[in-house]
């Protein structure tokens, strides 16, 4: 999902409810309607406890909006019930609202080793570039010098997950370390002890 001018728009969609109803299609916790009102009464009412404590009206104008941008498609049943489903636009919309939960876990006891994220990105992916920048720094990487960043704790996946939504998995190379110099201002900065030496 290269970062184009139509999702550097798609910030409309960052409400924090919207954002939840996105992410609730996205685990496929199923939401539906039918013509009738009294059928639809009932079927909410069975629906998954998280879709309860939403303002119905307001969760309708959002379904609404969402089909209007292709972010959702109705697929109809015999029995006549709709179900709303993302549609593949949806999925890529709702990858980025995932990224957004992305945190990397303290672990009890650090391994002593170092994670480090470095990259060349074209000019032309600059907005993805920087993106990337951005979202290293919020999940507590530190930058050693231009566009190498470490962490002390494992991030594989979630590093993984970063460049496959940014589609910048070849400009970007994931390592770890059991040596850094240098290192006394990052142990500081992580609150870690140094190693002992062998």
């Amino acid at each position: 999902m290269r970062i184009s001018t139509e999702q550097k728009r798609s910030k409309k969609f960052w409400s924090p409810t919207k954002r939840r109803v996105m992410l609730l299609l996205s685990a496929g916790l199923a939401l539906s309607f039918t013509r009738s009102v009294y059928k639809q009464k009932r079927i909410l009412n069975i629906a998954h406890k998280e879709w309860k404590n939403l303002d119905r009206h307001y969760l309708r104008t959002i379904i609404n909006e969402f089909k209007y941008h292709r972010l959702v498609a109705y697929k109809e049943s015999p029995d006549g019930t709709i179900a709303i489903v993302l549609t593949e636009r949806g999925e890529k919309y709702a990858l980025r609202y995932k990224l957004d939960e992305i945190t990397i876990p303290t672990p009890s006891h650090w391994d002593g080793r170092w994670r480090i994220v470095m990259f060349d990105i074209p000019e032309k992916y600059r907005f993805a570039r920087d993106s990337l920048r951005n979202k290293l720094n919020e999940i507590g990487f530190r930058e050693v010098q231009k566009s190498v960043f470490i962490h002390p704790y494992p991030c594989h996946d979630e590093i993984d997950f970063i460049v496959e939504v940014f589609e910048i998995r070849k400009y970007v190379r994931f390592g770890e370390m059991v040596s850094l110099t240098l290192e006394e201002e990052f142990l500081t900065q992580y609150s870690l002890k140094p190693r002992m030496k062998r």
